[in-house]
């Protein structure tokens, strides 16, 4: 069975190789709304499935795919993927010295002889940011790594240095909780 993943992030696709998971990748074409009138968790939901429908409809054969989406909650504010420079200074700012939560969701895809299946599951994680100054801040968006990523981090780079604690998987906070992953693709007999 093909096993796409619906995201051309360099992290998710790291994630997927150290699960030892054989895959090809498929940019989903559909513009993330971040507008919606509802709440993170289901707003993470709706963008996570249209990313997977979109890939999964414009595929064929027996194929599984793994659509993702990833976000940043912090005192009832939503942090997306940041605009400009000044709105990730904002978004570190705003997380410096504080508790923020991680919300990772996956929706998995699988058409095979049995017929479709669809899966949707999520990890929740807490991460706290040590106290950083606006020199810290400043040579972070130099080095460029916060584009494209969910409250102007990369966990995983240069934005490891300003986390004091961790509660929950790793990869949550990345991308893709791989644990819940893991269950899928052993149902569906593929690990």
């Amino acid at each position: 069975m093909k096993i796409i993943l619906a995201s051309t992030s360099s992290r998710r696709k790291e994630l997927l190789t150290q699960m030892g998971i054989e895959f090809e990748v498929k940019a989903p074409e559909i513009e993330e709304d971040m507008s919606q009138k509802v709440n993170f968790k289901k707003l993470s939901e709706i963008l996570s499935k249209q990313k997977c429908e979109d890939v999964f409809n414009r595929t064929k054969g027996n194929r599984l795919v793994i659509g993702s989406d990833c976000m940043v909650y912090i005192n009832k504010h939503l942090l997306g993927k940041p605009h400009s420079r000044e709105d990730a200074i904002n978004m570190l700012t705003m997380l410096s010295g504080k508790w923020h939560k991680v919300f990772s969701r996956i929706s998995v895809m699988v058409k095979d002889n049995n017929g479709t299946r669809e899966y949707l599951c999520h990890d929740v994680k807490k991460v706290k940011f040590k106290k950083l100054s606006t020199l810290d801040i400043e040579r972070y968006i130099d080095s460029g790594e916060y584009a494209d990523k969910a409250g102007s981090y990369a966990i995983q780079g240069g934005a490891g240095m300003f986390v004091e604690k961790i509660i929950g998987n790793l990869s949550t906070v990345i991308g893709i909780p791989t644990h819940k992953l893991h269950d899928i693709l052993k149902q569906e007999n593929i690990l």
